[in-house]
């Protein structure tokens, strides 16, 4: 092949592609068109994203998450359909398999963090527990601080700071002691059996009844539980009007001090442990009837 038979075939090549460009020219346009539009639309349909989540979701980080997902997405469908105006099917075909496989193995390689990620969608919708709010979960009780998309953040009443991955916090039942505003203080008690047990009852509760930090709205009840031992017991129940933990340690304290003071000034006992010995098969033979069986040393 001579010079000029390989200049003629490359401007042959260059006068096909020439054809094929003006033809596809219209196609150009119309993309062009749909690609400068359609992500003008997608920033306005991220800030209308933006603010519905907001009105759903009190959590920034999981707002800013949501919107810039949806915004992602309408750059995908909109350069999907650019492609496809530009006929370049495979390529979409191409694209759409590589994310697939993509995705698939994050999925496999992250199976902890994608929990407790999901998880912390889950509950910033549901909303189970707030800032500030008093819980326990699993064995660790406090004050909730944070809350992120992978772990929830408890101050304890001990003063420990306590991570808890969002898949513990959703999968594990949670005692969240705030949605009330109140919480109840149990006292058990035990009187003598010489006491007389209406007295005991109108004393105790007249002993608590002046507590300050009481709830004005449920009643302080008073129920005999069992003969025990050594006691016949009984259990008072407190209703605290707040959910913090030291105001209810606080009222629960003073309510055992004004019982304990009651019932020392009405000669009221709570009674020791009492402890009875049998000396015979039969019981209730004293000890002074009871034979000696004493020998003589000569």
């Amino acid at each position: 092949m001579n010079i000029e038979e390989a200049f003629n075939l490359i401007l042959q090549k260059l006068i096909t592609w020439m054809h094929e460009f003006i033809q596809m020219l219209p196609n150009i346009l119309l993309a062009s068109i749909i690609l400068v539009i359609g992500l003008y639309l997608a920033r306005i349909l991220k800030k209308l994203a933006g603010k519905l989540i907001s009105k759903v979701s009190s959590q920034t980080t999981l707002n800013k998450l949501f919107t810039s997902l949806v915004h992602i997405f309408l750059i995908g469908i909109i350069l999907f359909a650019t492609l496809s105006i530009l006929h370049l099917n495979k390529a979409v075909t191409s694209i759409l398999a590589g994310a697939g496989i993509i995705v698939l193995a994050l999925a496999f390689a992250f199976q902890d963090i994608a929990a407790n990620f999901i998880s912390g969608i889950f509950i910033s919708f549901r909303k189970p527990i707030k800032i500030n709010d008093v819980v326990k979960i699993k064995d660790y009780m406090g004050s909730v601080k944070e809350i992120n998309l992978r772990d929830t953040v408890l101050l304890t009443f001990q003063g420990q700071t306590v991570i808890i991955p969002n898949k513990e916090v959703f999968q594990n039942p949670i005692e969240n002691f705030t949605l009330l505003g109140k919480r109840r203080f149990d006292i058990l008690v035990g009187v003598s059996y010489g006491d007389d047990l209406r007295k005991v009852k109108k004393i105790a509760l007249d002993a608590v009844s002046g507590i300050k930090g009481l709830s004005e709205d449920d009643e302080t009840t008073f129920y005999y539980k069992e003969f025990g031992d050594s006691s016949i017991n009984f259990e008072i129940r407190l209703w605290v009007g707040s959910d913090q933990g030291s105001e209810w340690k606080r009222v629960g304290s003073e309510a055992i001090v004004c019982i304990k003071n009651a019932f020392d000034e009405n000669n009221i006992m709570i009674p020791f442990p009492i402890r009875t010995l049998d000396f015979g098969i039969k019981g209730g033979i004293p000890l002074n009837e009871m034979p000696l069986n004493i020998k003589e040393k000569k």
